[in-house]
């Protein structure tokens, strides 16, 4: 038996942080990972993927050119799923490449296989060259989620398929059913509405990105509509069929039919704890396979850590990153100070979505006294060169103190342009920073002057 200090499962973006965090510290690691690939979920399947893929349409369509030289400019007239799968590919094995250097130089072993608690202190782990047994007082599981099933949803890895297989399909699809107005589900219906997909979006919920600050998300809804995407809110599939044709029907409870060539069923996602044996080292995962944890991220069992996304929302990899690196501090006694409410957002849709602190929804019901202002794109130099008249900044600040409460962003390079923000409302800086300060020009870091001066012309009309 080999005996550890810490035991990482998982080498996804919390796996990774806490690993190394915790190599730094001095400790003996093991990373377990399941697939013969590190980086889990986020570099293989999930967030590096679906973000290099964006970018590949974003350049091969012309999208972001569009506004200066006419809609049929394009850099490709025919993309095919070949060409995103091309620079897919290369930025994977690149991050692959990067991750496992970074693990080495700090000296934490990688071992491939299976893993699964036999008690509270030691991991068997099963691959092909057999069954082996660790050992080591901490343990800190990482091991992320997968795809969400459904029964009535028959995934063939072709015409009907989840995120993990969107690269799988044989070719752009005319018409694409988006099933799930989440995170994952918009960002690829925004995709594939700039290929020219006719994108039909399902989700049960009565609006898009619950979460999100609602002046921001009926931005994004009217800039969907005007790419050809019908949204059916309030609707939820009853069944889903290929047809004799190849196309796809989908049936909605509310006995509506919608027909397509191809479906994506993204509707949540599922923790990888099925082989994990979680009882025999005490603990017990929900009905989406999530882990319970406390603020410093230990389980009910108290040797146990978990982070990532198999512990929850917000599920976002800058998150988990975070997640783990507190979870192995925490674990070796390391004193780190992190603060949740100032963690941004990234959604990359098309515009692009970024934000951080209260939404108006939330200072609204907790009674907070707050003002607005907002910027344009289409109102800054850089905006115009840029040809991106779409986007906008709102900063939310308090109307006594004029502390910055909130920065939300919607435009292309808004989770880039947002930290200017973040920093500035973690430091407790106040709306008057940005008028009293010199941006470069033309830049649209300009549109926080902009947005200062808007919101405190309100407070001068009284």
């Amino acid at each position: 038996m080999q005996t550890y200090d810490i035991i990482v499962i998982g080498s996804g973006p919390a796996g990774q942080r806490a690993a190394i965090q915790a190599a730094k510290c001095g400790r003996k690691v093991v990373v377990i990972e399941q697939r013969e690939i590190v980086g889990g979920a986020c570099i293989n399947t999930g967030t590096i993927p679906s973000k290099t893929m964006r970018e590949a349409v974003m350049h091969l369509s012309g999208f972001q050119y569009q506004g200066i030289y006419g809609i049929n400019y394009h850099v490709k007239e025919k993309i095919a799923m070949a060409d995103l799968g091309f620079r897919v590919n290369q930025v994977v094995k690149t991050e692959v490449d990067v991750t496992q250097a970074q693990l080495a130089r700090n000296g934490v072993e990688v071992i491939f296989g299976r893993a699964s608690f036999v008690d509270s202190t030691h991991v068997r782990v099963e691959n092909s060259r057999g069954i082996s047994d660790f050992e080591a007082q901490t343990i800190i599981v990482a091991v992320g989620t997968r795809p969400a099933v459904s029964p009535t949803v028959p995934l063939n890895g072709r015409t009907i398929i989840n995120s993990d297989q969107i690269l799988e399909m044989p070719e752009i699809p005319r018409t694409f059913i988006v099933v799930g107005g989440g995170v994952i589900g918009v960002e690829y219906a925004c995709m594939f509405a700039i290929l020219g997909s006719r994108v039909i979006l399902v989700e049960k919920r009565p609006r898009l990105l619950e979460f999100a600050d609602s002046e921001i998300i009926e931005t994004l809804s009217y800039h969907l509509r005007d790419h050809r995407v019908t949204m059916r809110l309030n609707e939820e599939v009853a069944s889903v069929e290929e047809l004799p044709s190849g196309g796809v029907i989908a049936r909605l409870k509310s006995n509506k039919v919608i027909t397509g060539d191809a479906l994506l069923y993204a509707v949540g996602r599922q923790g990888n704890v099925d082989d994990l044996n979680l009882s025999a080292a005490g603990l017990e995962a929900d009905g989406r396979g999530r882990i319970p944890v406390d603020g410093e991220y230990r389980t009910k069992t108290p040797n146990i850590y978990a982070a990532g996304d198999v512990i929850g929302f917000p599920s976002l990899a800058s998150v988990s990153m975070e997640q783990g690196r507190l979870a192995a501090a925490h674990a070796v006694g390391l004193q780190i100070n992190s603060n949740p409410a100032t963690y941004p957002y990234g959604i990359y849709t098309i515009p692009e979505i970024s934000f951080t602190g209260k939404t108006e929804e939330q200072l609204t019901e907790a009674d907070v006294p707050y003002e607005v202002g907002v910027a344009y794109y289409r109102e800054t130099a850089r905006g115009q060169i840029r040809g991106d008249t779409t986007g906008r900044l709102k900063l939310i600040f308090h109307r006594e103190t004029r502390e910055i409460l909130g920065v939300h962003i919607i435009g292309e390079g808004a989770s880039e342009l947002l930290h200017i923000g973040q920093a500035v409302m973690i430091l407790k800086g106040t709306v008057d920073y940005f008028v009293e300060t010199v941006f470069n020009y033309p830049t649209l870091a300009e549109c926080y002057k902009s947005a200062a001066f808007n919101g405190l012309n309100k407070l001068m009309r009284f």
